[in-house]
């Protein structure tokens, strides 16, 4: 059987030397929001998907405020290609001094409440800990750094009940691989963080793994194992749009209630699941994660929160994930 799987900080006015800015420029106008939109953009690679996906703006506002703050600033910071956007040299020091601003200036907003007496302590974040195993002790290291006071509670669930828990205010935030029905973004924010992607997990022992690729038709011809229906109805949702374009359909034969059940049942046997290439992490010595040919669209993976301003505790665990996240692009 197989299965698939999925020193000193400086001021905004600081950075004119830095960046070799003729001292007559003057920086009046720079917002934080000028700096979020900026980091967004940056990270991105994209100003269309740092609209959309990310800041939830018109991209031609994005670029006014862009275009805005690189007029303040003085210099550009960013090259305009047919793809996308890269960093100039001016940019990527911008950039770093940048980020340093918006974690400090959260970091503030903390201890004001704290004397206030409204300081935050708890943060709530859903996890997906099979795709997040290599990544989150590197997360949870930087964000105690930056948030030493506040203690992160993760908590493994389906994605359809992080999504209600983020609904409910049961949970602040909740790292997933976004649900292909429904309508969650109506009242939800969706942050991408990274793309992965979709692979064909099989035993050590099958017969399928010493091949380097196994095509979606071969593929469908064997039987699955995979997550109960009731409980992850779009693990199988993932798998009909992953096989829509052959003409047989993966015949499941077991299901799991849970992801490291599944992979244990998958290791031991002879069938196979639809996975991704991020969860060869904890199961790289029991389970082989073979490319599909036509490779399926990657998969993305972001992190959920209520729309709106988010408090200082959730968005430096936002800056952090998407800064760790960076690392795997």
């Amino acid at each position: 059987m197989v299965a698939l799987w999925f020193g000193n900080t400086l001021a905004v006015k600081d950075l004119v030397p830095c960046l070799g800015i003729p001292r007559r420029h003057r920086l009046r106008a720079v917002e934080l929001r000028h700096l979020r939109y900026f980091v967004a953009v940056a990270e991105m690679e994209n100003l269309s998907r740092a609209a959309t996906r990310t800041l939830h703006l018109a991209q031609p506002s994005l670029s006014r405020q862009i275009r805005d703050l690189e007029k303040e600033v003085g210099v550009p910071l960013l090259d305009r290609t047919p793809r996308g956007v890269r960093l100039t040299d001016a940019g990527r020091v911008f950039l770093d001094e940048a980020r340093a601003i918006l974690k400090h200036t959260n970091e503030a907003v903390l201890k004001a409440r704290a004397i206030g007496g409204k300081r935050e302590t708890e943060l709530h974040v859903g996890d997906f800990p099979l795709v997040a195993a290599r990544i989150m002790p590197r997360l949870l290291r930087d964000y105690r750094k930056a948030m030493p006071d506040v203690h992160v509670q993760l908590h493994d669930w389906p994605v359809e009940k992080q999504i209600a828990a983020v609904r409910d205010r049961q949970l602040q935030l909740a790292i997933i691989i976004p649900p292909l029905t429904g309508n969650f973004r109506r009242d939800l924010r969706f942050q991408e963080l990274v793309t992965i992607r979709v692979c064909l997990a099989v035993s050590c022992n099958h017969p399928f793994a010493q091949r380097t690729a196994v095509s979606l038709a071969e593929a469908a011809r064997q039987p699955f194992i995979g997550l109960l229906h009731e409980e992850f109805p779009q693990h199988r949702a993932y798998v009909d749009a992953i096989f829509a374009r052959v003409k047989h359909k993966p015949r499941f034969v077991e299901e799991h209630d849970g992801w490291a059940g599944l992979f244990s049942r998958g290791a031991a046997g002879t069938e196979k699941t639809k996975t991704s290439n991020a969860f060869d992490y904890p199961f790289r010595n029991r389970v082989r994660f073979l490319p599909l040919t036509p490779e399926p669209k990657r998969v993305p993976l972001g992190i959920i929160s209520r729309k709106g301003r988010l408090s200082p505790a959730a968005e430096t665990f936002c800056l952090c994930a998407r800064e760790a996240f960076s690392l795997v692009r």
